[in-house]
């Protein structure tokens, strides 16, 4: 059985990439991972696919729905052709205003279940198969008033140009998928609605979830590693080669201001 299995499925780039996987991939079945129930029902109600769309509320910060999804993937023995890990957040602020409790959940999800998610496929995946671990162009630098968010998605960008090496002699092909801001995703509502100097109050040139998943799509059957999907982000990338960490941050500092 062929299958993709989408995490963060529920909203934005998730469902964006479910939509676009249910229209141009031969599937059997699509897999869809979040916490929110009621969205995942929504969202399997309103795309047209001749894969079944399977909702899975899980919570993958939990080791027992961690435990569960390696059961099912036993059970059903499928072909994992697609795997997505779109499930992540961020929380703009310094790490004291944030607080432990979100900074935890914060590179548990972010960083953990990414990981275990691949770890807990990876026997599922074939020659041909593609991992797209969703990380951001925030995972270039540090970035003061994002620094945690920051370092979860450099963590999961170093993981996943490791991983790509490791598994390429099976015809597996791992992408690390490093967006600009995104306006149609729920980080950019949320960001805005905080009084803290540190957040960020305006967000020129964000990208559409559309365009970034279908940029990220075209770079993953390319076999690239990396996908910096928009020219911001692909600006950012080439900046961050060249010029000090330290002169960066400065200059991120008053930009997030203005």
């Amino acid at each position: 059985m062929k299958i993709a299995v989408v995490t963060g499925a529920s909203s934005g780039l998730g469902a964006e990439f479910v939509r676009r996987l249910a229209a141009e991939e031969e599937l059997e079945e699509i897999w869809l991972i979040a916490r929110r129930e009621d969205r995942l029902k929504a969202l399997c109600a309103q795309v047209e696919s001749t894969a079944r769309l399977r909702p899975l509320p899980l919570d993958l910060t939990r080791e027992a729905d961690l435990d569960a999804y390696a059961k099912r993937l036993q059970a059903e023995q499928p072909e994992i052709c697609w795997l997505v890990n779109a499930a992540g957040f961020g929380k703009m602020g310094t790490c004291e205003e944030i607080g432990r409790a979100a900074l935890d959940q914060m590179v548990m999800l972010n960083c953990k279940a990414a990981m275990d998610m691949t770890q807990l496929s990876m026997p599922w995946l074939t020659r041909g198969s593609h991992v797209l671990e969703i990380c951001s162009t925030a995972a270039f630098m540090p970035l003061g008033g994002l620094g945690v968010y920051a370092a979860s998605k450099s963590f999961l960008l170093s993981y996943s140009r490791s991983l790509h090496f490791e598994v390429r002699s099976r015809g597996i092909v791992v992408t690390a998928v490093c967006p600009y801001w995104v306006k149609d995703t729920e980080f950019i509502p949320v960001a805005r609605e905080t009084e803290n100097p540190a957040a960020v109050k305006h967000f020129p040139f964000a990208s559409k979830a559309r365009t970034v998943v279908s940029w990220a799509l075209t770079d993953a059957r390319l076999g690239f590693s990396v996908s910096t999907p928009g020219p911001v982000c692909t600006l950012h990338r080439l900046v961050c080669k060249f010029i000090p960490r330290d002169l960066l941050m400065l200059a991120w500092a008053g930009i997030r201001r203005v």
